[in-house]
């Protein structure tokens, strides 16, 4: 008769053996997979995560982030790992204009200088504003300028600048730009019109009269002057009246409507350097 204990103890020293192997697998197992505790910050929150993912996309699936096309993540540690804390940076809409073009563009960089370099833009070649240094936000106008097209500009400002300082301090910007002027009176003005006093049309300087001819009194504004009136512009004094004396002036105009309209006022007369 066959002892059932003998046959027992093998299938119970296998069944010993499979669990040591289990147990084996599991430690090995353990040795790979390892649990990381992830910080994860974005669109302003922070959220702490356990993960055994390996991949970040995987990882910001897991706590429910979304990355668009333009997005960006960046990593505290050289690789993901136990305690790393993920920043997600989320793509703007900026418009970058390069040498007068626009070109309207989303980034994730952080700074200008960042996004530049990424575009491939050297800021040895090219002026770049604001500095490179500047953070980047949402609706940004970024320029970048050849370094010889900026030189140009500022050697062009500078010699306006020496332009207006040549013109002395006095200076009046008017639509034909800026005019030096001695001093300012002010005057009654009224308008005339090339053929009134049945002349020829000829002022008293022997120029045809027209618009920018002015009549006035030589005691006060000398024949041969230029002048400035806001609204006329820059005239000549070249005529005479006689109903023109001391502090008045008569303008010339082309049409009659425009005589009427401009009427009899009292104005300012620039007299120019």
């Amino acid at each position: 008769m066959i002892d059932s204990r003998k046959l027992e103890k093998p299938f119970w020293a296998s069944k010993r053996l499979l669990c040591f192997l289990l147990a084996a697998v599991m430690i090995l197992t353990a040795g790979f997979i390892s649990v990381k505790r992830i910080t994860i910050t974005a669109d302003g929150h922070s959220q702490a995560i356990t993960t055994t993912a390996t991949r970040v996309d995987r990882i910001l699936h897991e706590a429910g982030i979304h990355l668009d096309d333009k997005d960006e993540f960046r990593l505290s540690t050289p690789k993901l790992m136990d305690q790393t804390e993920i920043q997600v940076y989320r793509a703007v809409l900026v418009t970058l204009f390069v040498d007068g073009e626009e070109r309207p563009l989303k980034t994730a960089k952080q700074t200008v200088g960042d996004l530049v370099k990424d575009l491939g833009y050297s800021p040895e070649g090219y002026q770049i504003l604001p500095g490179a240094d500047t953070p980047v936000t949402k609706g940004m106008e970024i320029r970048l300028r050849k370094h010889s097209e900026a030189a140009k500009e500022a050697e062009e400002s500078r010699k306006e600048a020496a332009r207006r300082a040549s013109l002395g301090s006095q200076v009046i910007e008017t639509a034909e730009g800026p005019l030096a002027y001695a001093y300012v009176l002010e005057m009654e003005a009224s308008a005339y019109l090339p053929s009134d006093g049945g002349g020829a049309g000829l002022t008293a300087s022997g120029i045809p009269a027209g618009h920018g001819i002015v009549a006035v009194d030589p005691d006060i504004i000398p024949l041969g002057t230029q002048v400035y009136i806001p609204g006329y512009g820059v005239a000549i004094a070249a005529d005479t009246g006689g109903m023109i004396e001391g502090h008045m002036i008569d303008l010339c105009m082309e049409d009659y409507g425009a005589a009427i309209e401009f009427g009899r006022r009292d104005i300012n007369v620039y007299i120019l350097q």
